[in-house]
């Protein structure tokens, strides 16, 4: 049986010619998306596909069209020749088109990288498009921003209670906020800090080289406690603590100080120890007292019998006078002793300080020799009268006074004056003089009983102590400031009770 090939032929050949139609249309198809977005590479990669794949149909589809015309024409051998050319031209062909697959992966590597990089070049754009559009808004903003944060840095810095200073590697001064030229001493109007060495004002050297080491070594210090010169030589204990704020380089390095003022905190511990001091002082002296007094009493009064049976102006009733003399000056002593111990009752009134200061003033100045000892006043017509025992602050000011005096000796000057605190409702009188002053190691002592600096035989060491007493009981402060060589300033510190139609309320 014979089957016929006519139906394969014409498959072959309307295949072959669909095969042409169709990678035609294939092209003109990418050709159109390819116009519409001639910057997309993929489209141009599947143009080159489409455009390979074409020719490669036109060389299958011309090589069997050939075949099938050149097999009805009975030319078998003609075929035979041509068929190797047909089959190596779709051979090139297949290649071309495989060629172009296999370099699809690093073509779409490619295009991904191009995309990235439009889309960072379209962000890039809009961001400065928003900066040109809003830079005058944007720098406002940021100005605006920076100018709160100095205020409020450059506030602390001006309104800090302590001193805040800024010194370079070296030590040199660079920046001190007004608390520091206050608690230094120094008129910010007149001088400034700046450049000058901050070991220069530490009362030892060698406290600013134990500073120094431990910020060079851990870079930072807490409160060190430690005593600051100021300008007019008096020294002051302070907290220092610093930080190590380094620079670029070890020559750009600055210290940030922070130092607070506790010599008021360090005069008030001194203060209590030295109330508890006298405390026990004063229960013992009390007891001694006491045991004292009845002997004494004993002697003088056989001593006054005695002198009643002698013939005045004889060895015997001289010598009864010398004894009664001396034991009377040894129960003064002892008075005074019960008076620091446990002081008497006291009678307040109320007393204009300024006119009690100028009659007690006056007493000393008819009293005592100071023909060369000038006396200056400076009174507060604000303080208002105080209620106070009068004869016993008279003693008080009687005992700062003659201590003045023996202070500035044959020449000087002493300086009453007073002063009113209406928030604190303090009284405050002050005896300054230009004496020899006290030295650092007695001003603790000052207060003691026995305590004393005179030579012997002129001071009892009790004068002080009593009147710490006195004022203690009106519930108010005594207190001493000191430079050696340039005076001492004895402060008396009272409270002023509120005045009401002549009552005390």
């Amino acid at each position: 049986m014979i089957v016929s090939n006519i139906p394969i032929r014409i498959v072959d050949f309307g295949g072959s010619i669909l095969m042409i139609i169709y990678s035609f249309l294939c092209l003109n198809t990418i050709r159109r998306l390819k116009n519409k977005d001639p910057d997309n590479v993929m489209w141009e990669y599947l143009l080159w596909i489409c455009l390979g794949l074409a020719i490669f149909a036109i060389s299958r589809s011309v090589g069997h069209i050939l075949k099938q015309v050149i097999l009805l024409l009975n030319a078998s051998s003609l075929w035979e020749a041509i068929r190797p050319f047909s089959g190596g031209v779709n051979t090139m062909m297949f290649v071309v088109v495989a060629s172009v697959m296999l370099f699809f992966e690093r073509i779409w590597t490619f295009y991904r990288r191009v995309l990235a990089d439009k889309q960072a070049l379209q962000t890039a754009h809009s961001e400065l498009v928003y900066l040109n559009q809003n830079l005058e808004q944007l720098v406002a903003a940021r100005t605006d921003e920076l100018v709160q944060s100095e205020h409020k840095y450059h506030r602390i810095f001006e309104i800090s209670k302590d001193m805040i200073l800024v010194s370079d590697a070296d030590g040199r001064i660079q920046e001190v906020n007004p608390a520091g030229y206050q608690m230094l001493g120094v008129d910010s109007r007149r001088h400034s800090l700046n450049g000058k060495r901050l070991d220069s004002f530490f009362a030892q050297p060698n406290a600013w080289h134990r500073i120094m080491g431990k910020l060079k070594k851990h870079e930072f210090v807490s409160s060190e406690e430690t005593d600051l010169l100021l300008a007019n030589d008096e020294t002051r204990r302070v907290l220092v603590s610093a930080s190590l704020n380094e620079g670029s380089s070890p020559q750009d390095h600055t210290f940030h100080f922070l130092v607070k003022d506790i010599e008021q905190q360090r005069l008030h511990q001194e203060q209590m120890a030295q109330a508890d001091k006298l405390a026990s002082i004063g229960q013992l002296s009390s007891g001694i007292a006491h045991e004292i007094n009845n002997p004494l009493g004993i002697i003088q009064g056989y001593t006054q019998l005695l002198m009643r049976n002698s013939i005045k102006g004889s060895a015997q009733y001289n010598d009864l006078k010398i004894i009664e003399k001396h034991v009377k000056g040894c129960k003064s002593i002892v008075e005074n002793l019960l008076n620091f111990s446990r002081p008497s009752k006291t009678t307040k009134t109320l007393v204009f300080l300024d006119e009690m200061l100028t009659e007690q003033m006056e007493f000393v100045q008819h009293h005592a020799d100071m023909r060369d000892i000038e006396m200056t006043t400076d009174f507060d017509p604000d303080v208002p009268p105080v209620l106070i025992d009068e004869k016993k602050i008279r003693q008080v000011l009687m005992n700062l006074l003659m201590n003045a005096k023996h202070a500035v000796g044959d020449q000087g000057v002493i300086r009453l004056s007073t002063g009113y605190n209406p928030h604190t409702r303090r009284a405050v009188i002050r005896v300054t003089d230009t004496g020899h002053g006290i030295e650092k190691k007695n001003v603790s002592k000052i207060f003691d009983p026995f305590f004393t600096t005179k030579p012997p035989g002129e001071g009892t060491g009790l004068g002080l102590s009593v009147s710490y007493g006195i004022i203690k009981s009106h519930g108010g402060d005594i207190f001493v400031r000191s430079t050696p060589g340039k005076g001492a300033s004895f402060t008396v510190v009272l409270p002023v009770e509120a005045i009401k139609k002549g009552k005390v309320k």
